[in-house]
């Protein structure tokens, strides 16, 4: 075990970012795109809907210290996961719920935890994918809150899970 990734899309990527920067083992989050059908797009052509692009994050983190179902968590317990047009007022394709899995691991832990809500009674608005081309967004959206001293209005922790 070492250095893994993991790629969440949770409507804005700056609250997204926020949360997970904050979690012990995460060496870095870096705010970007995936899932569209153009190569290296800017925030104006994801926002614009006609990419398929979500915005994502990507989150590099030390299994060592955290494991992959913690940060899955995490992800749940941030946005509403039940939301299907985007999160909280943030409307739109590129503010859908989805998880794009690295492997057979991370695709597994997160359909259970997907179950577990649905027991729960929940209805589950995220996505699974496979991983694919992650484009790291613009600079002026890395470390977007903590530059900006701000605190997320779309993204609020809420404990969900034992």
């Amino acid at each position: 075990m070492g250095l893994s990734k993991a790629y969440f899309a949770a409507g804005c990527f700056w609250g997204v970012e926020y949360y997970f920067q904050k979690e012990n083992g995460v060496k870095s989050v870096i705010s970007g795109y995936m899932g569209g059908h153009i190569s290296n797009p800017s925030y104006e052509i994801v926002c614009s809907g006609n990419s398929g692009h979500l915005e994502v994050v990507e989150v590099i983190f030390d299994e060592n210290i955290i494991s992959y179902e913690k940060l899955a968590k995490l992800f749940f317990e941030i946005h509403d996961f039940t939301q299907t047009n985007g999160q909280g007022p943030d409307i739109g394709t590129q503010y859908l719920s989805a998880i794009f899995y690295t492997d057979e691991n991370q695709k597994n832990i997160s359909q259970n935890l997907i179950v577990e809500l649905e027991k729960m009674g929940y209805k589950v608005a995220t996505t699974l994918y496979p991983e694919v081309t992650f484009y790291k967004a613009e600079d002026y959206h890395q470390n977007y809150y903590n530059r900006h001293n701000k605190m997320p209005y779309c993204h609020r922790y809420k404990k969900i899970f034992n």
